[in-house]
């Protein structure tokens, strides 16, 4: 049960590049398609009878819609809040809206949407 919590963790932590990294991983080398897999986890396991608005949302998903004004220091937050490299991260702000980070606690994506404001951005919370 211990190595179940830890690799829990260790999904959970996981940045940007990481979970594309991995999802690619599982549909080249185990034939498991990324939108499959998100389906997969998503399921409610067991056929629970508890209908899906009685249950409270933990984990949220951080949309850049666009980068704003200042374009520059998006970037570097980007950079700085994912872990990602600096081409990466500026990938990402020119694709906006994209997903900066995906189920990440409520406390942390109320944190990187302020942030990412403050720098210029327009962000939404999903």
């Amino acid at each position: 049960m211990a190595d179940l919590k830890s690799f829990a963790e260790q999904l959970v932590n996981l940045t940007v590049k990481e979970v594309n990294e991995l999802a690619q991983i599982l549909k080249d080398e185990y034939g498991i398609e990324p939108a499959a897999a998100a389906v997969a986890v998503a399921a409610p396991a067991g056929g629970g009878d508890a209908p899906a608005a009685a249950v409270e949302q933990t984990a949220f998903d951080v949309i850049l819609k666009e980068a704003g004004g200042q374009k520059l220091a998006v970037v570097k937050l980007v950079k700085d809040l994912t872990g990602l490299g600096l081409k990466e991260a500026k990938d990402l702000v020119d694709g906006a809206p994209k997903e900066v980070k995906t189920g990440v606690t409520k406390e942390e994506a109320e944190s990187l949407k302020k942030s990412l404001e403050e720098a210029g951005a327009v962000v939404e919370v999903k």
